[in-house]
């Protein structure tokens, strides 16, 4: 049985439990999902800036409560979705640790990373469903979930890494690309037309791809 990271993102998590309990059904399967439509609507609601820099949204200390708020929010109903095979997992809770990035606030980055509490669940037959919040040394950091999908993958030698996203797939010059190679989508990258939050998602499928783990973003492969 192969081993699957699915990245889920906020805007799409009411429809992916169908997706993920697909790919269950086969392979073991690690949910790590994102909260961001609902983060910002609550960011607004409470009064605090809602600002990204390169896709990567900045987390004051009014927000992560916010931010922690949200992503409970959305395994709760990601869990619920799934069914009785989903176990909820909050990423500081299970030793997720993240170093803070400089001018993002409370906004952390993980190092490829295995997690021993993830492999008990699946050995169990069940499907651990993430919230990406970890550990830094002076508390809880807000994890962009594309980047932590990609390091998880990493540091646990997954066979894939999907992203679902509620777009066919990856644009380019105006349609989605069967393909892109990780050279071409590092160019770009830093070519600077890139906006939003598919920096952080290509950029994490490219350094997925690097590490030898083959990524979707949609229908759209990412390749060494």
């Amino acid at each position: 049985m192969t081993f699957v990271v699915v990245k889920v993102g906020g805007a799409v998590s009411g429809e992916a439990a169908g997706a993920v309990l697909e790919l269950a059904a086969t392979d073991d399967v690690l949910v790590v999902h994102g909260a961001g439509p609902q983060i910002s609507a609550e960011m607004e609601r409470a009064g605090v800036p809602v600002e990204f820099v390169n896709g990567l949204r900045v987390t004051p200390p009014a927000g992560i409560p916010i931010v922690r708020a949200s992503f409970l929010a959305v395994n709760e109903a990601l869990c619920a979705a799934i069914g009785e095979r989903a176990v909820r997992l909050v990423g500081d809770e299970i030793g997720l640790v993240a170093k803070p990035l400089p001018g993002l606030g409370l906004v952390g980055e993980v190092e490829p990373t295995d997690l021993p509490r993830v492999r008990t669940v699946l050995a169990d037959g069940k499907i651990p469903v993430l919230a990406p919040i970890a550990s830094g040394e002076t508390g809880s950091l807000n994890v962009n979930a594309d980047v932590a999908a990609a390091a998880i993958a990493i540091g646990m030698d997954a066979d894939r890494l999907v992203f679902l996203t509620d777009v066919e797939g990856f644009l380019i010059d105006g349609r989605v690309v069967d393909s892109v190679a990780a050279d071409h989508a590092e160019e770009l990258l830093a070519g600077g037309t890139l906006e939003g939050g598919i920096i952080p998602k290509l950029s994490s499928a490219v350094e997925a791809a690097r590490n030898g783990i083959p990524a979707s973003i949609g229908r759209t492969a990412v390749t060494a």
